[in-house]
């Protein structure tokens, strides 16, 4: 099979006992690895008010990132739409393009913060009667897993974050604001009256428009509508990877920057020389997983020992088990070999590859094997 691109999603993740400062300095520092590896694109996420992640500012670290590298692309995966306007979004990234052109991604993603908030204010649960999740299968060799859920979540952070970033009122109209930010972009944009509004240095701005995704929703839909490539979250929502790259496929309509469907399907990957080498490294990822379920928010990554000092619970287990088990963790051969899988199963033109481990130094040196391998 010809290898598609492999990319980099990073989250500038708190290394224990560290910083912020010294997760933003570990970004750079692996962002220049994966140029020097070959990666085709660098992406930062954007998450807030957790303390085992850096990634919060996102255009302002797209622009660091860029500064830092030569040749790579940098962009955001994602913009965490409706927390920023969009005329703010165009206009933060078009500055980034203008000093750094053909080499900015604008990826924007639909964070439904307005429904988490409605659940909040009714206190609402799943109903007791509420239909069993379908099983885990497998389609193609690629492991479907049934939905993880952690019971008594706690996700009353969310109003904090929604109060201190002034989001309220009803959700917006995520295709709408995609199509504005495309509008600045391509100069299009005009007032009630008819004429042009000029969104400097937004307009004309040599960028590429990503939407992301974890379902076949709007998200979807719209990145089909508007003919805009669409990355796929395997990594965070495996369960419904294949239906939302069909939807994507099934709305697409061409557009002047893109003739086909383009996916790039993203991957939460360990790689060390030796199999049981990277399933120690991975060993924390369950916790890891579990503090974001429970609404704990990410914190910085446990070492392997703590992680197997821990005690589990059945449920607790269950409900990172979509995560865990959709991890491709093992030797260069073996992730490549999975990760093949994955490409061929979901049709992916590209890869987003996401890795966290204890030591920077091993996250650094797993993109490197896996580069290597990849071929």
């Amino acid at each position: 099979m010809p290898a598609v691109p492999l990319s980099v999603l990073d989250l500038a993740p708190v290394p224990p006992g560290g910083t912020a400062a010294d997760a933003l300095r570990h970004t750079l520092e692996l962002a220049r690895a994966a140029e020097a590896a070959g990666y085709r694109r660098y992406w930062v996420a954007e998450h807030h008010l957790t303390p085992g992640v850096a990634s919060s500012s996102t255009p302002v670290l797209v622009g660091l990132v860029a500064s830092a590298t030569s040749t790579i692309r940098v962009g955001s995966g994602a913009v965490q739409m409706p927390m920023t306007p969009p005329l703010q979004i165009a206009e933060q990234f078009g500055t980034v393009a203008a000093v750094f052109p053909d080499r900015v991604d604008l990826g924007l993603g639909r964070f439904d913060i307005h429904k988490i908030l409605a659940m909040l204010r009714a206190r609402s649960a799943p109903p007791a009667d509420a239909p069993p999740p379908p099983p885990s299968r497998h389609v193609d060799g690629l492991l479907i897993p049934a939905p993880g859920r952690v019971p008594g979540a706690d996700f009353s952070g969310f109003g904090t974050l929604a109060e201190r970033m002034g989001v309220s009122g009803d959700a917006p109209d995520h295709a709408a604001q995609v199509r504005e930010i495309v509008s600045y972009l391509e100069g299009t944009a005009t007032r009630a009256d008819g004429t042009p509004i000029h969104a400097m240095p937004a307009e004309g701005a040599d960028l590429q428009v990503w939407l992301l995704g974890s379902s076949p929703g709007v998200s979807a839909q719209t990145a089909g509508a508007l003919g805009l490539p669409f990355a796929v979250n395997y990594h965070t929502l495996p369960t419904t990877v294949l239906e939302t790259v069909a939807a994507y496929r099934a709305a697409f309509v061409p557009s002047p920057g893109l003739d086909r469907p383009h996916v790039m399907v993203s991957a939460d990957v360990v790689v060390a020389p030796t199999d049981d080498a990277a399933r120690e490294l991975a060993a924390p990822y369950g916790q890891w997983v579990l503090d974001i379920r429970t609404g704990r928010g990410a914190q910085p990554y446990v070492t392997p020992e703590q992680a197997r000092a821990r005690a589990w619970t059945d449920a607790e287990r269950a409900g990172v088990a979509d995560r865990v088990d959709t991890q491709f963790v093992g030797s260069p051969t073996t992730v490549r070999d999975d990760l093949e899988i994955l490409v061929k199963a979901t049709g992916a033109d590209e890869l987003l590859v996401t890795t966290i481990t204890t030591d920077p130094a091993d996250r650094v040196r797993s993109h490197e094997l896996l580069a290597q391998a990849w071929g």
